[in-house]
């Protein structure tokens, strides 16, 4: 596929012979199975499948992997302008997909320009820390261990990124509206002061549409607790 992107009649073709792989990857972040006629969110990440078809070009790397970053990301969108927010946490390692076949896996060349794609993007957050008086070596520093730690941060970090407010004061006051997210998101004053550098960080990447693939390299998905 080139950037011209696919003609109508053919466009519907290859959507529906790679509905199960949509279908994989939205049932993946979401944590459970989904219904084509009763879940919003496979018509979210179909809609992603279908602009990624209009956005693909070969400097992109592989078309699969292209849509799954998409797929994820329109998700974790959704999931943010939702009422309704999800429990979201970070998976370790990526699960197997069952519907990708031998010959549409991750092969060392996809993983390779996916790594290019992400070294585009850490370049462009670096400058924007440095905005912030910060680095990934403090960012490096500032991160917690434990999962549960960094699973708590990401779902503070998730309802903050959801208020327009809040992510408006962080880019013009250079720092965190302490007060207004304790009252947001009921969590301790002294827990959001010693993480404030890694809530600060993981903002900046959730509220923007510039960090695809650094979003898509966290892995998250719907977890199974509910607020």
């Amino acid at each position: 596929m080139d950037k011209k992107p696919l003609l109508m009649e053919n466009r519907n073709k290859f959507i529906e012979e790679n509905k199960g792989f949509i279908y994989s990857i939205a049932c993946k972040i979401c944590n459970r199975k989904l219904d084509w006629v009763n879940d919003d969110e496979l018509s979210i990440a179909l809609i992603a499948f279908n602009n990624a078809c209009d956005t693909f070009s070969k400097d992109k790397g592989i078309f699969l992997s292209y849509a799954k970053v998409l797929i994820k990301n329109a998700l974790i969108d959704y999931f943010r302008k939702s009422i309704n927010t999800p429990y979201l946490m970070f998976k370790d390692e990526e699960e197997k997909i069952d519907y990708i076949d031998t010959k549409s896996a991750l092969t060392e060349f996809e993983k390779q320009q996916e790594n290019l794609n992400r070294i585009e993007e850490i370049t462009l957050l670096s400058k924007e820390l440095l905005k912030y008086k910060l680095s990934f070596d403090d960012l490096v520093k500032a991160s917690p261990s434990h999962i549960d730690t960094r699973n708590t941060l990401l779902n503070v970090a998730f309802k903050c990124s959801r208020e327009d407010h809040i992510v408006d004061y962080i880019r013009n006051k250079k720092n965190l509206p302490i007060k207004e997210m304790t009252l947001l998101t009921g969590t301790n004053r002294k827990f959001l002061e010693k993480w404030r550098r890694y809530i600060l960080v993981l903002i900046l990447i959730l509220s923007s549409n510039d960090y695809s693939y650094i979003k898509s390299y966290f892995n998250i998905q719907v977890g199974e607790k509910y607020e």
